[in-house]
Protein backbone atom coordinates (compact mmCIF):
# COMPACT_ATOMS: atom_id res chain seq x y z
CA UNK A 1 0.00 0.00 0.00
CA UNK A 2 1.08 3.59 -0.70
CA UNK A 3 2.33 5.38 2.40
CA UNK A 4 0.40 8.32 3.82
CA UNK A 5 1.88 11.83 3.72
CA UNK A 6 0.47 14.25 6.29
CA UNK A 7 -0.13 17.79 5.06
CA UNK A 8 0.69 20.45 7.67
CA UNK A 9 -0.62 23.83 6.53
CA UNK A 10 0.98 26.94 7.98
CA UNK A 11 -0.80 29.55 5.84
CA UNK A 12 -2.29 31.11 8.98
CA UNK A 13 1.07 31.31 10.79
CA UNK A 14 4.11 31.47 8.53
CA UNK A 15 2.04 32.60 5.55
CA UNK A 16 -0.02 35.26 7.31
CA UNK A 17 3.04 36.99 8.71
CA UNK A 18 4.34 37.83 5.21
CA UNK A 19 3.87 41.48 4.16
CA UNK A 20 0.44 42.00 2.59
CA UNK A 21 -1.18 38.82 3.89
CA UNK A 22 -2.44 39.82 7.34
CA UNK A 23 -6.03 38.73 8.12
CA UNK A 24 -8.54 39.66 10.77
CA UNK A 25 -10.21 37.13 13.03
CA UNK A 26 -13.25 36.46 10.85
CA UNK A 27 -11.04 36.01 7.79
CA UNK A 28 -8.75 33.57 9.59
CA UNK A 29 -11.69 31.45 10.70
CA UNK A 30 -13.12 31.38 7.19
CA UNK A 31 -9.71 30.37 5.81
CA UNK A 32 -9.33 27.66 8.47
CA UNK A 33 -12.71 26.17 7.57
CA UNK A 34 -11.74 26.12 3.90
CA UNK A 35 -8.47 24.39 4.79
CA UNK A 36 -10.55 21.78 6.59
CA UNK A 37 -12.69 21.35 3.45
CA UNK A 38 -9.48 21.10 1.42
CA UNK A 39 -8.45 18.16 3.58
CA UNK A 40 -5.29 19.33 5.34
CA UNK A 41 -4.27 17.18 8.31
CA UNK A 42 -2.78 19.86 10.56
CA UNK A 43 -3.54 23.60 10.68
CA UNK A 44 -0.88 25.73 12.34
CA UNK A 45 -3.18 28.49 13.53
CA UNK A 46 -0.60 30.95 14.81
CA UNK A 47 2.00 31.89 17.42
CA UNK A 48 -0.16 32.34 20.51
CA UNK A 49 2.36 34.16 22.72
CA UNK A 50 3.12 36.89 20.17
CA UNK A 51 0.06 39.07 20.81
CA UNK A 52 -3.44 38.97 22.32
CA UNK A 53 -4.82 38.99 18.77
CA UNK A 54 -2.80 35.93 17.78
CA UNK A 55 -3.86 34.10 20.94
CA UNK A 56 -7.51 34.90 20.24
CA UNK A 57 -7.32 33.76 16.62
CA UNK A 58 -5.62 30.46 17.54
CA UNK A 59 -8.24 29.84 20.23
CA UNK A 60 -11.09 30.68 17.81
CA UNK A 61 -9.75 28.41 15.08
CA UNK A 62 -9.32 25.60 17.63
CA UNK A 63 -13.05 25.79 18.27
CA UNK A 64 -14.08 26.34 14.65
CA UNK A 65 -12.73 23.20 12.95
CA UNK A 66 -13.41 19.56 13.79
CA UNK A 67 -11.28 17.14 11.81
CA UNK A 68 -7.78 18.71 11.54
CA UNK A 69 -5.18 18.89 14.27
CA UNK A 70 -4.82 22.52 15.41
CA UNK A 71 -1.28 23.57 16.34
CA UNK A 72 0.24 26.67 17.92
CA UNK A 73 3.90 27.55 17.67
CA UNK A 74 5.94 28.08 20.86
CA UNK A 75 9.55 28.83 21.60
CA UNK A 76 11.30 26.55 24.05
CA UNK A 77 10.02 28.63 26.95
CA UNK A 78 7.48 27.66 29.60
CA UNK A 79 5.37 30.79 29.11
CA UNK A 80 5.23 30.25 25.34
CA UNK A 81 4.15 26.66 25.87
CA UNK A 82 1.50 27.74 28.39
CA UNK A 83 0.11 30.27 25.91
CA UNK A 84 0.10 27.70 23.10
CA UNK A 85 -1.68 25.12 25.25
CA UNK A 86 -4.29 27.56 26.55
CA UNK A 87 -5.02 28.60 22.97
CA UNK A 88 -5.41 25.08 21.51
CA UNK A 89 -6.63 23.03 24.46
CA UNK A 90 -10.28 23.20 23.41
CA UNK A 91 -9.49 21.83 19.95
CA UNK A 92 -10.67 18.31 19.20
CA UNK A 93 -7.10 17.47 18.22
CA UNK A 94 -4.61 19.94 19.82
CA UNK A 95 -0.87 20.11 19.15
CA UNK A 96 1.92 22.18 20.70
CA UNK A 97 4.72 22.97 18.25
CA UNK A 98 7.94 23.76 20.14
CA UNK A 99 11.07 25.00 18.39
CA UNK A 100 14.68 25.79 19.23
CA UNK A 101 17.56 26.68 16.91
CA UNK A 102 20.27 24.00 16.69
CA UNK A 103 22.87 25.33 14.23
CA UNK A 104 26.13 26.62 15.70
CA UNK A 105 25.50 29.92 13.91
CA UNK A 106 22.21 30.46 15.75
CA UNK A 107 23.45 29.04 19.05
CA UNK A 108 26.46 31.36 19.15
CA UNK A 109 25.08 34.61 17.72
CA UNK A 110 21.34 34.56 18.41
CA UNK A 111 20.79 32.40 21.50
CA UNK A 112 24.32 32.73 22.92
CA UNK A 113 24.19 29.26 24.45
CA UNK A 114 26.22 26.06 24.15
CA UNK A 115 25.11 22.80 22.56
CA UNK A 116 24.81 21.31 26.05
CA UNK A 117 22.49 24.11 27.13
CA UNK A 118 20.41 23.63 23.97
CA UNK A 119 19.92 19.94 24.77
CA UNK A 120 18.97 20.84 28.34
CA UNK A 121 16.34 23.28 27.09
CA UNK A 122 14.95 20.72 24.67
CA UNK A 123 14.64 18.19 27.49
CA UNK A 124 13.05 20.63 29.92
CA UNK A 125 10.56 22.24 27.54
CA UNK A 126 9.49 19.24 25.46
CA UNK A 127 8.93 17.34 28.71
CA UNK A 128 6.82 20.21 30.03
CA UNK A 129 4.82 20.48 26.81
CA UNK A 130 4.19 16.72 26.90
CA UNK A 131 2.76 17.06 30.41
CA UNK A 132 0.06 19.30 28.94
CA UNK A 133 -0.64 17.77 25.54
CA UNK A 134 -0.18 14.32 23.99
CA UNK A 135 0.65 15.63 20.50
CA UNK A 136 4.00 17.43 20.52
CA UNK A 137 6.03 18.53 17.53
CA UNK A 138 9.62 19.69 17.95
CA UNK A 139 11.47 21.73 15.32
CA UNK A 140 15.21 22.13 15.04
CA UNK A 141 15.36 25.65 13.60
CA UNK A 142 18.06 25.96 10.92
CA UNK A 143 18.37 22.17 10.82
CA UNK A 144 19.98 22.15 7.37
CA UNK A 145 22.95 24.16 8.68
CA UNK A 146 23.26 22.12 11.88
CA UNK A 147 26.12 19.68 12.46
CA UNK A 148 24.54 16.31 11.65
CA UNK A 149 25.78 14.53 14.76
CA UNK A 150 24.36 17.27 16.99
CA UNK A 151 21.15 17.35 14.95
CA UNK A 152 20.71 13.64 15.60
CA UNK A 153 21.34 14.17 19.31
CA UNK A 154 18.75 16.99 19.47
CA UNK A 155 16.14 14.94 17.63
CA UNK A 156 16.77 11.90 19.81
CA UNK A 157 16.43 14.00 22.97
CA UNK A 158 13.14 15.55 21.77
CA UNK A 159 11.65 12.13 20.98
CA UNK A 160 12.88 10.73 24.28
CA UNK A 161 11.00 13.57 26.05
CA UNK A 162 7.73 12.97 24.20
CA UNK A 163 7.83 14.57 20.74
CA UNK A 164 5.82 12.54 18.25
CA UNK A 165 6.79 14.69 15.25
CA UNK A 166 10.27 16.07 14.59
CA UNK A 167 10.71 18.83 12.03
CA UNK A 168 13.95 19.43 10.11
CA UNK A 169 13.42 22.86 8.53
CA UNK A 170 15.47 24.53 5.84
CA UNK A 171 14.91 27.88 7.57
CA UNK A 172 16.81 30.02 5.08
CA UNK A 173 16.06 28.07 1.90
CA UNK A 174 19.73 27.30 1.28
CA UNK A 175 19.77 23.54 0.73
CA UNK A 176 19.48 21.42 -2.39
CA UNK A 177 17.45 18.21 -2.83
CA UNK A 178 20.46 15.91 -2.48
CA UNK A 179 21.46 17.65 0.77
CA UNK A 180 17.91 17.31 2.13
CA UNK A 181 17.93 13.60 1.30
CA UNK A 182 21.29 13.11 2.99
CA UNK A 183 20.12 14.92 6.15
CA UNK A 184 16.90 12.92 6.48
CA UNK A 185 18.70 9.63 5.83
CA UNK A 186 21.35 10.50 8.42
CA UNK A 187 18.69 11.20 11.05
CA UNK A 188 16.89 7.96 10.24
CA UNK A 189 20.11 5.98 10.56
CA UNK A 190 21.58 7.66 13.66
CA UNK A 191 18.56 8.42 15.88
CA UNK A 192 17.84 5.21 17.78
CA UNK A 193 14.21 6.12 18.63
CA UNK A 194 13.26 7.66 15.28
CA UNK A 195 10.63 4.94 14.80
CA UNK A 196 8.57 6.66 17.52
CA UNK A 197 8.15 9.93 15.59
CA UNK A 198 7.15 11.27 12.19
CA UNK A 199 9.84 13.22 10.34
CA UNK A 200 8.59 16.54 8.96
CA UNK A 201 9.91 18.94 6.30
CA UNK A 202 9.53 22.76 6.41
CA UNK A 203 11.40 24.24 3.46
CA UNK A 204 11.68 27.89 2.49
CA UNK A 205 11.84 28.99 -1.11
CA UNK A 206 14.73 31.48 -1.19
CA UNK A 207 16.39 29.60 -4.07
CA UNK A 208 13.13 28.36 -5.58
CA UNK A 209 13.75 24.83 -4.29
CA UNK A 210 11.15 24.48 -1.53
CA UNK A 211 8.88 22.05 -3.39
CA UNK A 212 11.80 20.04 -4.81
CA UNK A 213 13.40 19.85 -1.36
CA UNK A 214 10.13 18.74 0.24
CA UNK A 215 9.67 15.97 -2.31
CA UNK A 216 13.29 14.92 -1.75
CA UNK A 217 12.56 14.75 1.97
CA UNK A 218 9.58 12.48 1.31
CA UNK A 219 11.69 10.16 -0.82
CA UNK A 220 14.23 9.94 2.02
CA UNK A 221 11.60 9.06 4.63
CA UNK A 222 9.80 12.23 5.81
CA UNK A 223 6.06 11.68 6.16
CA UNK A 224 4.85 15.20 7.02
CA UNK A 225 5.20 18.24 4.77
CA UNK A 226 4.76 21.79 6.07
CA UNK A 227 3.50 24.12 3.36
CA UNK A 228 1.21 27.05 2.56
CA UNK A 229 -1.46 27.85 -0.02
CA UNK A 230 0.22 29.50 -3.03
CA UNK A 231 3.56 29.16 -1.20
CA UNK A 232 3.11 32.41 0.76
CA UNK A 233 5.37 33.09 3.71
CA UNK A 234 8.49 34.81 4.97
CA UNK A 235 10.82 36.30 2.32
CA UNK A 236 10.37 34.16 -0.83
CA UNK A 237 7.77 31.98 0.88
CA UNK A 238 7.31 28.29 1.66
CA UNK A 239 6.68 25.13 -0.30
CA UNK A 240 3.36 25.57 -2.15
CA UNK A 241 0.71 23.10 -1.00
CA UNK A 242 -0.93 22.85 -4.41
CA UNK A 243 2.35 22.14 -6.18
CA UNK A 244 3.36 19.42 -3.72
CA UNK A 245 -0.01 17.68 -3.85
CA UNK A 246 -0.42 17.83 -7.63
CA UNK A 247 3.19 16.68 -8.15
CA UNK A 248 2.39 13.57 -6.11
CA UNK A 249 -0.95 13.06 -7.87
CA UNK A 250 0.28 13.71 -11.41
CA UNK A 251 3.52 11.76 -10.98
CA UNK A 252 2.16 8.83 -9.02
CA UNK A 253 4.68 6.67 -10.84
CA UNK A 254 7.47 8.64 -9.18
CA UNK A 255 5.85 9.46 -5.83
CA UNK A 256 3.84 6.47 -4.66
CA UNK A 257 2.22 8.17 -1.70
CA UNK A 258 -1.29 9.17 -0.66
CA UNK A 259 -2.61 12.23 1.16
CA UNK A 260 -5.98 13.54 2.28
CA UNK A 261 -6.21 16.62 0.05
CA UNK A 262 -9.40 17.06 -1.98
CA UNK A 263 -7.68 18.44 -5.06
CA UNK A 264 -10.93 19.79 -6.51
CA UNK A 265 -10.87 22.35 -3.66
CA UNK A 266 -7.40 23.69 -4.51
CA UNK A 267 -8.45 26.47 -6.87
CA UNK A 268 -11.25 27.66 -4.58
CA UNK A 269 -8.85 27.76 -1.62
CA UNK A 270 -6.34 29.83 -3.59
CA UNK A 271 -9.11 32.21 -4.71
CA UNK A 272 -10.28 32.60 -1.12
CA UNK A 273 -6.75 33.50 -0.02
CA UNK A 274 -6.43 36.04 -2.83
CA UNK A 275 -9.86 37.52 -2.16
CA UNK A 276 -9.28 37.72 1.60
CA UNK A 277 -5.89 39.38 1.41
CA UNK A 278 -6.41 41.36 -1.80
CA UNK A 279 -3.15 39.96 -3.20
CA UNK A 280 -3.58 38.82 -6.80
CA UNK A 281 -2.32 35.37 -7.80
CA UNK A 282 0.52 35.53 -10.32
CA UNK A 283 -0.96 34.56 -13.73
CA UNK A 284 1.95 32.16 -14.27
CA UNK A 285 1.63 30.55 -10.83
CA UNK A 286 1.72 26.76 -11.19
CA UNK A 287 -1.61 24.95 -10.72
CA UNK A 288 -3.77 27.98 -9.78
CA UNK A 289 -2.55 30.87 -11.97
CA UNK A 290 -4.83 32.16 -14.74
CA UNK A 291 -2.37 30.94 -17.37
CA UNK A 292 -1.85 27.48 -15.88
CA UNK A 293 -4.33 25.96 -18.33
CA UNK A 294 -4.19 28.61 -21.10
CA UNK A 295 -2.81 27.64 -24.52
CA UNK A 296 -2.11 30.54 -26.86
CA UNK A 297 0.42 29.37 -29.45
CA UNK A 298 -0.91 27.80 -32.64
CA UNK A 299 1.09 24.60 -32.15
CA UNK A 300 -0.30 24.12 -28.65
CA UNK A 301 -3.87 24.87 -29.74
CA UNK A 302 -3.63 22.35 -32.58
CA UNK A 303 -2.39 19.70 -30.18
CA UNK A 304 -5.10 20.49 -27.64
CA UNK A 305 -7.81 20.14 -30.26
CA UNK A 306 -6.42 16.76 -31.30
CA UNK A 307 -5.86 15.43 -27.77
CA UNK A 308 -5.74 17.50 -24.55
CA UNK A 309 -3.00 15.27 -23.17
CA UNK A 310 -0.56 16.69 -25.72
CA UNK A 311 -0.13 19.82 -23.60
CA UNK A 312 -2.08 19.21 -20.36
CA UNK A 313 -0.59 16.91 -17.75
CA UNK A 314 -3.62 17.46 -15.48
CA UNK A 315 -7.14 18.66 -16.13
CA UNK A 316 -8.48 22.01 -14.93
CA UNK A 317 -11.34 20.13 -13.27
CA UNK A 318 -8.90 18.09 -11.17
CA UNK A 319 -7.94 21.23 -9.21
CA UNK A 320 -11.39 22.79 -9.25
CA UNK A 321 -10.85 25.43 -11.95
CA UNK A 322 -14.22 26.97 -12.82
CA UNK A 323 -15.06 26.59 -16.50
CA UNK A 324 -16.97 29.41 -18.20
CA UNK A 325 -20.57 28.41 -18.78
CA UNK A 326 -23.07 30.93 -20.20
CA UNK A 327 -26.26 29.45 -18.84
CA UNK A 328 -27.74 32.20 -16.67
CA UNK A 329 -29.30 35.46 -17.77
CA UNK A 330 -31.82 38.16 -16.90
CA UNK A 331 -34.72 35.69 -17.05
CA UNK A 332 -33.14 33.18 -14.68
CA UNK A 333 -34.89 32.75 -11.34
CA UNK A 334 -33.47 32.50 -7.84
CA UNK A 335 -33.77 28.70 -7.85
CA UNK A 336 -31.48 28.46 -10.88
CA UNK A 337 -29.12 30.96 -9.31
CA UNK A 338 -29.08 28.96 -6.06
CA UNK A 339 -28.30 25.80 -8.02
CA UNK A 340 -25.42 27.55 -9.78
CA UNK A 341 -23.94 28.69 -6.44
CA UNK A 342 -24.12 25.08 -5.27
CA UNK A 343 -22.40 23.85 -8.45
CA UNK A 344 -19.63 26.39 -7.94
CA UNK A 345 -19.14 25.14 -4.38
CA UNK A 346 -20.45 28.13 -2.44
CA UNK A 347 -22.51 27.61 0.71
CA UNK A 348 -24.28 30.81 1.75
CA UNK A 349 -27.14 31.71 4.05
CA UNK A 350 -30.61 32.54 2.69
CA UNK A 351 -30.03 36.21 3.45
CA UNK A 352 -26.69 36.21 1.63
CA UNK A 353 -28.22 34.35 -1.31
CA UNK A 354 -31.06 36.88 -1.62
CA UNK A 355 -28.58 39.76 -1.59
CA UNK A 356 -26.32 38.04 -4.14
CA UNK A 357 -29.32 37.32 -6.38
CA UNK A 358 -30.15 41.02 -6.41
CA UNK A 359 -26.54 41.80 -7.38
CA UNK A 360 -26.85 39.17 -10.13
CA UNK A 361 -30.04 40.76 -11.46
CA UNK A 362 -28.41 44.19 -11.44
CA UNK A 363 -25.51 42.74 -13.42
CA UNK A 364 -27.94 41.18 -15.91
CA UNK A 365 -29.23 44.68 -16.67
CA UNK A 366 -25.72 45.73 -17.65
CA UNK A 367 -24.50 42.71 -19.67
CA UNK A 368 -26.39 40.11 -21.66
CA UNK A 369 -24.36 37.01 -20.96
CA UNK A 370 -23.32 35.97 -17.47
CA UNK A 371 -20.43 33.55 -17.02
CA UNK A 372 -19.45 31.42 -14.06
CA UNK A 373 -16.50 33.76 -13.50
CA UNK A 374 -18.89 36.71 -13.22
CA UNK A 375 -20.82 34.90 -10.49
CA UNK A 376 -17.60 33.92 -8.69
CA UNK A 377 -16.52 37.57 -8.76
CA UNK A 378 -19.89 38.69 -7.34
CA UNK A 379 -19.70 36.18 -4.49
CA UNK A 380 -16.10 36.90 -3.58
CA UNK A 381 -16.54 40.69 -3.68
CA UNK A 382 -19.59 40.64 -1.41
CA UNK A 383 -18.80 42.55 1.75
CA UNK A 384 -19.78 41.27 5.18
CA UNK A 385 -22.74 43.45 6.29
CA UNK A 386 -21.46 43.36 9.87
CA UNK A 387 -18.29 45.12 8.72
CA UNK A 388 -19.97 47.73 6.52
CA UNK A 389 -19.83 51.23 7.98
CA UNK A 390 -20.07 53.19 4.72
CA UNK A 391 -21.92 52.13 1.55
CA UNK A 392 -21.96 53.73 -1.88
CA UNK A 393 -25.24 55.45 -2.70
CA UNK A 394 -24.37 57.32 -5.92
CA UNK A 395 -21.57 59.08 -7.74
CA UNK A 396 -20.98 61.29 -10.79
CA UNK A 397 -17.60 61.93 -12.39
CA UNK A 398 -16.48 64.37 -15.06
CA UNK A 399 -13.21 63.67 -16.80
CA UNK A 400 -11.36 64.40 -20.02
CA UNK A 401 -7.87 64.82 -21.43
CA UNK A 402 -8.05 68.62 -21.32
CA UNK A 403 -9.75 69.13 -17.94
CA UNK A 404 -9.31 68.45 -14.26
CA UNK A 405 -11.38 65.44 -13.20
CA UNK A 406 -14.11 66.04 -10.64
CA UNK A 407 -16.32 63.70 -8.66
CA UNK A 408 -19.51 64.18 -6.69
CA UNK A 409 -20.27 61.29 -4.35
CA UNK A 410 -22.96 60.30 -1.87
CA UNK A 411 -22.26 57.68 0.79
CA UNK A 412 -24.68 56.17 3.28
CA UNK A 413 -23.62 55.68 6.88
CA UNK A 414 -25.15 52.32 7.78
CA UNK A 415 -25.41 52.99 11.51
CA UNK A 416 -27.91 55.85 11.12
CA UNK A 417 -28.96 55.63 7.48
CA UNK A 418 -27.94 59.24 6.81
CA UNK A 419 -26.55 60.34 3.45
CA UNK A 420 -23.33 62.35 3.18
CA UNK A 421 -22.18 64.11 0.02
CA UNK A 422 -18.90 65.68 -1.06
CA UNK A 423 -17.24 67.02 -4.21
CA UNK A 424 -13.52 66.68 -5.00
CA UNK A 425 -11.10 67.18 -7.86
CA UNK A 426 -8.14 65.06 -8.87
CA UNK A 427 -5.76 64.12 -11.67
CA UNK A 428 -8.17 61.39 -12.84
CA UNK A 429 -11.69 60.11 -12.14
CA UNK A 430 -10.50 57.42 -9.71
CA UNK A 431 -8.32 59.79 -7.72
CA UNK A 432 -11.10 62.40 -7.54
CA UNK A 433 -13.56 59.72 -6.36
CA UNK A 434 -11.24 58.46 -3.63
CA UNK A 435 -10.70 62.01 -2.41
CA UNK A 436 -14.49 62.24 -2.02
CA UNK A 437 -14.42 59.11 0.14
CA UNK A 438 -11.66 60.59 2.31
CA UNK A 439 -13.55 63.86 2.78
CA UNK A 440 -16.81 62.11 3.73
CA UNK A 441 -15.37 59.67 6.25
CA UNK A 442 -13.11 62.39 7.71
CA UNK A 443 -10.25 59.94 8.13
CA UNK A 444 -7.07 60.51 6.07
CA UNK A 445 -5.53 57.57 4.23
CA UNK A 446 -3.12 57.04 1.35
CA UNK A 447 -3.56 54.81 -1.69
CA UNK A 448 -0.45 52.61 -1.82
CA UNK A 449 -1.45 50.10 -4.51
CA UNK A 450 -4.08 50.02 -7.22
CA UNK A 451 -4.78 47.21 -9.69
CA UNK A 452 -7.54 46.90 -12.27
CA UNK A 453 -8.35 43.87 -14.40
CA UNK A 454 -11.20 42.37 -16.41
CA UNK A 455 -12.96 39.31 -14.97
CA UNK A 456 -13.88 37.98 -18.43
CA UNK A 457 -12.81 38.71 -21.99
CA UNK A 458 -15.67 40.70 -23.54
CA UNK A 459 -16.31 44.44 -23.88
CA UNK A 460 -18.99 44.33 -21.19
CA UNK A 461 -16.80 42.40 -18.73
CA UNK A 462 -16.86 43.06 -15.03
CA UNK A 463 -13.91 45.13 -13.87
CA UNK A 464 -12.15 43.94 -10.71
CA UNK A 465 -10.28 46.54 -8.67
CA UNK A 466 -7.77 45.71 -5.92
CA UNK A 467 -6.45 48.46 -3.66
CA UNK A 468 -4.15 48.84 -0.67
CA UNK A 469 -4.70 51.83 1.60
CA UNK A 470 -2.69 52.93 4.62
CA UNK A 471 -3.41 55.15 7.59
CA UNK A 472 -1.42 55.88 10.75
CA UNK A 473 -2.26 52.49 12.29
CA UNK A 474 -1.81 50.00 9.46
CA UNK A 475 -2.42 48.79 5.94
CA UNK A 476 -5.68 47.41 4.57
CA UNK A 477 -6.65 45.78 1.29
CA UNK A 478 -9.96 46.00 -0.54
CA UNK A 479 -11.65 44.52 -3.57
CA UNK A 480 -14.58 45.65 -5.71
CA UNK A 481 -16.26 44.55 -8.95
CA UNK A 482 -18.52 46.38 -11.38
CA UNK A 483 -18.99 46.83 -15.12
CA UNK A 484 -17.98 50.46 -14.41
CA UNK A 485 -14.29 50.55 -13.50
CA UNK A 486 -14.67 53.78 -11.51
CA UNK A 487 -17.44 52.19 -9.45
CA UNK A 488 -15.31 49.06 -8.97
CA UNK A 489 -12.49 51.31 -7.71
CA UNK A 490 -14.79 53.12 -5.27
CA UNK A 491 -16.19 49.82 -3.97
CA UNK A 492 -12.67 48.45 -3.48
CA UNK A 493 -11.67 51.58 -1.58
CA UNK A 494 -14.79 51.39 0.62
CA UNK A 495 -14.09 47.71 1.28
CA UNK A 496 -10.62 48.61 2.59
CA UNK A 497 -11.86 51.68 4.47
CA UNK A 498 -14.60 49.69 6.21
CA UNK A 499 -11.98 47.18 7.42
CA UNK A 500 -9.81 50.04 8.63
CA UNK A 501 -12.58 51.81 10.52
CA UNK A 502 -14.11 48.62 11.94
CA UNK A 503 -10.80 47.53 13.32
CA UNK A 504 -10.16 50.89 14.94
CA UNK A 505 -13.62 50.93 16.47
CA UNK A 506 -13.10 47.45 17.90
CA UNK A 507 -15.79 45.88 15.72
CA UNK A 508 -13.24 43.42 14.44
CA UNK A 509 -10.81 41.88 16.88
CA UNK A 510 -7.88 39.62 16.11
CA UNK A 511 -5.26 40.47 13.52
CA UNK A 512 -3.96 44.02 13.72
CA UNK A 513 -4.12 44.68 9.99
CA UNK A 514 -0.48 45.77 9.94
CA UNK A 515 1.60 44.21 7.20
CA UNK A 516 4.96 44.71 8.87
CA UNK A 517 5.86 42.35 11.69
CA UNK A 518 5.15 43.75 15.14
CA UNK A 519 8.13 43.87 17.45
CA UNK A 520 7.39 42.36 20.83
CA UNK A 521 9.59 42.46 23.90
CA UNK A 522 9.83 39.47 26.17
CA UNK A 523 11.27 40.28 29.54
CA UNK A 524 13.97 38.08 31.06
CA UNK A 525 14.16 35.83 27.98
CA UNK A 526 17.60 34.60 27.06
CA UNK A 527 16.42 33.26 23.71
CA UNK A 528 15.55 36.58 22.09
CA UNK A 529 15.61 40.18 23.16
CA UNK A 530 12.97 40.79 20.47
CA UNK A 531 11.01 38.58 18.17
CA UNK A 532 8.55 39.26 15.42
CA UNK A 533 5.20 37.46 15.11
CA UNK A 534 6.61 34.46 13.35
CA UNK A 535 9.15 32.63 15.48
CA UNK A 536 10.65 31.83 12.07
CA UNK A 537 11.53 28.27 11.25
Amino acid sequence: MAERIFIFDTTLRDGEQAPGYSMNLDEKIRMAKQLETLGVDIIEAGFAISSPGDFESVEAIAGAVERPVVASLARALKKDIDAAWNAVKKARHPRIHVFLATSDLHLEYKLKISREEALRRIEENVTYAKSLCDDIEFSCEDATRTDLAFLAAAVEKAIECGATTVNLPDTVGYSTPDEIKAMVMYVKEHVRNIDKAVISMHNHNDLGLAVANSLAGIEAGARQIECTVCGIGERAGNAALEELVMAMKTRGDKFEYTNGIVTEEIFRTARLLSNTTGVKINPSKAIVGDNAFAHESGIHQHGMLANKKTYEIMTPESVGVVKTSLVLGKHSGQHAFSKKLEELGYIVSKEEETSLFQDFKNLCDKKKKISDRDIVALVEAKENPERTIWALESFVVNSGNHMTSTACMTLKKISDGKLYQEVAAGTGPVYASLRCVEKIIKHPFSLDEYQLQAVTEHKDALGEALVKVTDSSGTYRGRGVSTDVVEASILACLNAVNKMLCEQEGAIRGADGVNTATKLSFENDMLFEHTDKKGEE
